[in-house]
């Protein structure tokens, strides 16, 4: 979907610049220059586009569903681990960048989904993520959304990132994790409260070809990842007439788990021994986390997370 739209809003810039409304491109690009760094500072979120009436067909086609398992104060800033990535990231979008879910649950507090900063410049197609409360994933990003002194934002990561996608098959429960511990220091510099989020069907939408590790297919993917900054699944699904092939997700129900919140108290300069302390705590409440709640949604008891 968002390749889709990208290319659309890439391809309308060129016909200007190509058309007669070269002017116009370029009155954008002198927009985009002055503009650039709004992804960083706290983006611009519209509660018109976040309320179109579109979002709550995209939730009901799934449907997708927001599960609380604690109160959030909104005096605090959170930091939310999303995962897993899936292929589509449909339930960290439907629940964070549309209205009303998240607003209803967590009355007070504001999500920003951190984005891949690659996505911010495509013209066009930056507004139009940035007005769903998209912004970069970068560490200015994060710090500035974090370091809300009045407390009542909430950053959501998908932790495993565009790595991550490359195991999203379905009745995959492999989290790319065990290496990654930037949000942990982000969470530990602003004392931000930590929050395990679980996406229970995020894998079940598309079926991805078979790319074990070490496979050609696997090698070539990794290789384009490091590369281009995001990564490329080969997937399928079904069609809009016909339920065996195409690119339009499965009707499964994804059902996003917010976890309770891990105190964090401030530190400037956290040490690795706190960092990996910490991350290894985060790993604990987010395996209780699926371990309390995975009957619910069908997975076999003797079915556990994998953490790479």
């Amino acid at each position: 979907f968002l390749f889709l739209t990208a290319e659309f809003c890439c391809g309308f810039f060129v016909i200007l610049i190509l058309g007669n409304f070269w002017f116009l491109a370029v009155l954008y690009l002198l927009w985009l220059y002055l503009d650039w760094e709004t992804p960083c500072a706290g983006g611009r979120r519209s509660q018109w586009v976040r309320g179109w009436t579109v979002w709550k067909y995209f939730r009901e086609y799934f449907p997708i569903h927001l599960i609380k398992t604690s109160e959030l104060n909104p005096n605090h800033n959170y930091l939310l681990g999303f995962h897993p990535h899936g292929v589509l990231v449909a339930g960290a979008f439907g629940n964070f960048c549309t209205d009303p879910p998240f607003k209803n649950l967590f009355p007070g507090l504001t999500p920003y989904l951190h984005i891949m900063p690659i996505w911010f410049g495509c013209p066009f197609f930056r507004e139009y993520i940035m007005s769903a409360g998209m912004v970069s994933a970068s560490k200015e990003s994060v710090s500035h959304v974090l370091n809300n002194k009045g407390g009542g934002h909430a950053s959501v990561i998908v932790i495993g990132g565009a790595e991550e996608s490359l195991n999203a098959h379905p009745g995959s429960l492999t989290l790319n994790i065990l290496k990654r511990k930037g949000f942990i220091k982000m969470a530990l510099k602003h004392g931000a409260h930590l929050v395990p989020v679980f996406s229970f069907g995020e894998n079940e939408l598309f079926k991805q070809v078979a790319n074990p590790k070490g496979s050609w297919l696997r090698n070539v993917q990794e290789k384009l990842q490091k590369i281009m900054g995001f990564a490329l699944p080969l997937f399928h699904a079904r069609g809009v007439f016909q339920y065996s092939f195409g690119l339009i997700p499965y009707r499964q129900p994804i059902n996003t788990v917010v976890g309770s919140p891990i105190p964090v108290k401030q530190n400037l300069n956290p040490t690795t021994e706190e960092i990996d302390q910490l991350h290894a705590l985060y790993l604990q409440k987010l395996k209780k986390l699926f371990e309390e709640h995975k009957s619910n949604y069908g997975i076999p008891a003797h079915k556990s997370l994998i953490f790479e």
